[in-house]
């Protein structure tokens, strides 16, 4: 097979992309139906779960980010793969909460190795430009490696809900292998060693040069509020939202393996319409144009607040699929076209992994401050207020998006 052959950078991101959802989806399939039914998580402690991967995010995100820059993003990766299969072997082998937490530690640092880093790496491989197109195909490639994964997680979970956990954190542990022999890394130019004076002189170095940049970039500062705002709303939808949909369906008393056939094909049909949509997308030519890639942005968050009020507010259980199926795909449909928006208004190569980094940072900062309020709510409340509520988190990007747009055809 080519994928284990070819080290064409432009390949070997899109092999990368291509695995690593395949692995990610094969464990996501049933974790939150693991923490929900094996550990027995109440919404608290689910969104506790949350928060502590994304603290952990917050916390080592923009230091990995400098490493990147610095010492090697090949490295970076590598190191990020292995970590994260290492946090999803623990939760896995063992189910108890605070393991459960353990593992999120280990799967955030590990994540944020690869975050930015992964995006950084191919634009230096392969240039600007021809990034934005692997970022689309990439986002289509990983989205393939989901409709894979479902069937053979669902498959997997019917004989132990953990089980695919277990592999698929095997398999990450894999991927790091795959791509300490496969990855080239000939276009990065780190730091000279007489200007390297120390890791954390060229974090400041390099944190001093976005600061500049997001003070006289208007675009920048609209950016990282947006994803400010995106973390506040998403963290507590994604840790609450299959609790919602049993308790409202009434299909909580279902048989485990039923639970796993039917959180499956939910998570199945999300991909399969992801796929075409991103397909679609890849056909045409709004990744070229920032107003093209503006305005989706806008009426995708808008699609995501009608929906996520849908979603509270339903009581049936084809109500729920249909809003949840529409925030999933239109979630995976802004993915790529953010990271081609900040890649392509990024003003310096030597901090493209770093200000991917301070993106995620940001975002994990809104969701580190969202979650709890949100995991709160739903605890002396419902969760259907703290769904309302995440979507009243989210509403103002909509005036962030219409500035922006503004700006642009000035």
């Amino acid at each position: 097979m080519t994928i284990w052959k070819t080290k064409n950078p432009y390949q070997v991101y899109i092999y990368t992309c291509f695995l690593s959802q395949l692995f990610f989806t094969f464990i996501f399939t049933v974790s939150l139906l693991y923490q929900v039914k094996i550990v027995m998580l109440d919404p608290l402690q689910l969104v506790l779960v949350g928060t502590v991967l994304e603290l952990s995010v917050f916390l080592f995100e923009i230091p990995t980010g400098v490493i990147s820059d610095v010492k090697s993003r090949k490295l970076s990766i590598i190191i990020g793969y292995f970590l994260i299969g290492g946090g999803f072997l623990i939760e896995g082998l063992f189910p108890y909460f605070m393991t459960v937490i353990l593992a999120q530690v280990a799967w955030g640092i590990g994540y944020t190795f690869t975050s930015g880093s992964l995006q950084a790496w191919i634009a230096d491989e392969v240039g600007e430009e021809r990034a934005s197109l692997a970022f689309i195909r990439g986002a289509k490639a990983g989205n393939l490696g989901q409709v894979i994964a479902i069937p053979l997680s669902i498959l997997t979970g019917l004989y132990m809900i953990n089980l695919p956990i277990i592999i698929g954190g095997l398999c990450m542990v894999g991927l790091a292998i795959y791509l300490i022999i496969f990855m080239k890394e000939e276009n990065f130019k780190p730091l000279e060693k007489t200007e390297r004076t120390s890791t954390w002189e060229s974090m400041k170095g390099s944190m001093g040069k976005i600061i500049f940049h997001a003070r006289t970039s208007f675009i920048i500062r609209m950016l990282f509020l947006i994803a400010l705002f995106v973390g506040f709303y998403s963290e507590g939808f994604d840790r609450l939202w299959m609790s919602h949909f049993f308790d409202v369906s009434n299909l909580v008393a279902l048989t485990d393996e039923k639970l796993v056939l039917l959180t499956g094909g939910i998570q199945f049909m999300v991909v399969l319409i992801s796929f075409v949509v991103l397909h679609l997308m890849n056909r045409s030519s709004i990744h070229q144009y920032l107003k093209h890639i503006y305005m989706v942005l806008f009426t995708c968050s808008l699609f995501i607040i009608a929906s996520l009020i849908g979603f509270a507010l339903s009581t049936y259980a084809i109500g729920l699929l249909v809003f949840y199926i529409i925030i999933q795909v239109t979630r995976k449909v802004m993915y790529p076209l953010e990271d081609i928006w900040l890649n392509k208004i990024i003003p310096e190569s030597s901090t493209r992994a770093t200000f991917f980094s301070v993106k995620g940072q940001v975002d994990a900062i809104g969701q580190i401050g969202g979650a709890p309020v949100i995991g709160y709510i739903a605890t002396n409340f419902t969760i259907r207020t703290a769904i309302i509520v995440s979507a009243i988190l989210l509403t103002p990007v909509l005036f962030l998006y219409n500035v922006v747009l503004k700006k642009h055809r000035s």
